[in-house]
């Protein structure tokens, strides 16, 4: 069954009339008279009876008037929704991330999304040490927050906030009292370090190797962010961590003091290189209009630059 037939049935049925409804229609009065016609040879019924007041719906037409109504009314509803997922306003949408993700950006980004989009179900999935970068490349996320370096295979980056790397020690170590620290202060400290990230991860975290090419020395490994902090608030070694974490992470026996020539940690919106769904392409978006947003607060030179974006096949 045509619904463009039921269609063309509720408007005879609504204008009395042949003539009237098919210039409604936008139709041939002869086109509208044969599509009722088939109609009811397909069901085997009389739906309309003309006389010489105009058009008369029978008793069995009224009924199917009636469902006709109904199922145009179910068949647009089917048809918004397929709208409203083309426009990335209904459905779910995996976003990855470790630690704090891209801070204080991914919590307005967030917000801002979910006002704009109510319909989208935002499923938020934490992984440790870089492990979020593998969880786009196996399908567990749409996107994800990685912070670089991270191995680009198959990954479309778009850097979307820099953040800068402080030291982490406990309140009794010896540069916990400084205002800020250099590459150089930290020879001979032992460092956090973890077998669950890549290597190039962890090596650049921590600034290994050192401009005058000395041995970082490593301390305990960890498997999340909890490990590590127990660890250096018992002087165990001490941590490399971004500004975001010094933010999130309030604890009266840790001190974060600036590491002044450290290169900052550089936070991108990930996914697999090629089409995105809606609501992925809508949420990345949001996430560019934030980010510019917080650059332009800050001059256009703050923590918040979001350059072009890059893909690695």
């Amino acid at each position: 069954m045509d619904l463009r037939h039921l269609r063309y049935l509720l408007a005879v049925a609504d204008e009395r009339h042949f003539g009237r409804a098919a210039a409604a229609l936008y139709i041939s009065q002869p086109s509208l008279s044969a599509a009722i016609k088939g109609l009811e040879r397909e069901l085997g019924v009389q739906l309309l009876r003309r006389d010489a007041r105009g058009v008369e719906v029978t008793a069995v037409g009224g009924l199917v008037v009636d469902e006709a109504r109904r199922a145009l009314q179910a068949a647009d509803r089917v048809t918004g929704v397929v709208e409203d997922y083309r426009r990335g306003r209904v459905g779910r949408l995996r976003i990855g991330f470790e630690a704090t993700g891209a801070g204080e950006l991914g919590t307005i980004a967030r917000r801002r999304f979910t006002q704009r989009f109510p319909g989208v179900q935002v499923e938020l999935r934490r992984y440790e040490w870089g492990g979020e970068a593998d969880a786009v490349r196996r399908g567990e996320v749409d996107l994800a927050y990685v912070w670089l370096p991270c191995d680009p295979r198959g990954l479309h980056l778009d850097v979307v906030a820099t953040e800068p790397r402080f030291l982490g020690v406990c309140t009794g170590h010896r540069l916990a009292a400084r205002r800020l620290v250099t590459v150089a202060d930290l020879a001979g400290e032992p460092l956090m370090t973890t077998s669950r990230a890549p290597r190039a991860w962890v090596d650049w975290w921590a600034i290994n190797p050192r401009p005058d090419g000395s041995e970082v020395v490593w301390g305990p490994e960890n498997d999340s962010v909890e490990e590590c902090f127990e660890q250096v608030a018992a002087g165990a070694a001490a941590c490399i961590c971004p500004a975001s974490m010094v933010d999130f992470y309030h604890r009266p026996d840790l001190r974060w003091v600036p590491i002044r020539d450290a290169e900052p940690l550089r936070v991108a919106l990930a996914h697999l290189h090629g089409p995105i769904s809606p609501a992925a392409q809508a949420f990345t978006e949001v996430v560019q209009e934030v980010a510019r947003e917080r650059s332009a607060a800050r001059g256009g030179s703050g923590a918040d630059p979001a350059p072009p974006a890059f893909a690695i096949p």
